[in-house]
C-alpha cells in the first residue's frame, strides 16, 4: 500500500512539474509585415491572380527578438464545406536561408483550424521572419476561400 501511495505521489508531482513548466512559457503574437499595427491576426482570401500582378498568398511576420519556439495558427473562414487550403509555413533566417515547417492540405469546417508547432528555434540561426503561405497556383480548387492566420513567438 505504501508503494502505491508513493507511486501516486510521484505521478502527481511529475504532472504538476510538467504543468508548471508549460504555464511558465510565455508566447507573444508576432506582428505581420505590412499590417496596420492594430491586430496580429491577418484575414485573407485565396484568390486568382490579378489582371496585373499576382495575388499575394504569402504573409510574413516579423521576429523582433530571440524566441525559443514558434507556433502558427490557421482558422478557416469559408462556409464552403469542400474548401481545401494548401498551407505552408517557413522559418526565415537573417542569413537568407529558410526552413519549411508546414506543408499540408487542410479541410477544416468554418471557424475551426489548427495550431502548428511549437517549432523550436534552430541553434546557430537567427530567425528574422515567420512566413505563412495559403493557396498555390497549382491548385485552382483552393481559390475563393477566406481564412485567418497568426504566429506566436514563445520564450
Amino acid at each position: 500500500m505504501k508503494v502505491l501511495a508513493v507511486s501516486l505521489l510521484s505521478a502527481s508531482l511529475a504532472i504538476g512539474v510538467g504543468s508548471a513548466a508549460e504555464a511558465q512559457q510565455r508566447c507573444t503574437f508576432l506582428q505581420p509585415i505590412g499590417g496596420n499595427g492594430t491586430t496580429p491576426i491577418v484575414s485573407k482570401r485565396v484568390g486568382p491572380d490579378k489582371l496585373i500582378g499576382r495575388e499575394n498568398w504569402n504573409t510574413d511576420f516579423i521576429v523582433n527578438q530571440p524566441y525559443s519556439s514558434f507556433k502558427f495558427f490557421f482558422t478557416a473562414n469559408s462556409s464552403d464545406a469542400g474548401a481545401k487550403y494548401p498551407v505552408s509555413g517557413f522559418m526565415k533566417f537573417s542569413d537568407g536561408s529558410n526552413l519549411q515547417v508546414i506543408n499540408e492540405v487542410m479541410n477544416p469546417p468554418m471557424g475551426t483550424g489548427r495550431m502548428f508547432g511549437p517549432f523550436p528555434a534552430i541553434p546557430g540561426k537567427q530567425a528574422s521572419q515567420m512566413n505563412f503561405k495559403v493557396g498555390a497556383s497549382g491548385d485552382p480548387g483552393a481559390l475563393g476561400f477566406s481564412y485567418r492566420i497568426s504566429v506566436q513567438g514563445c520564450q
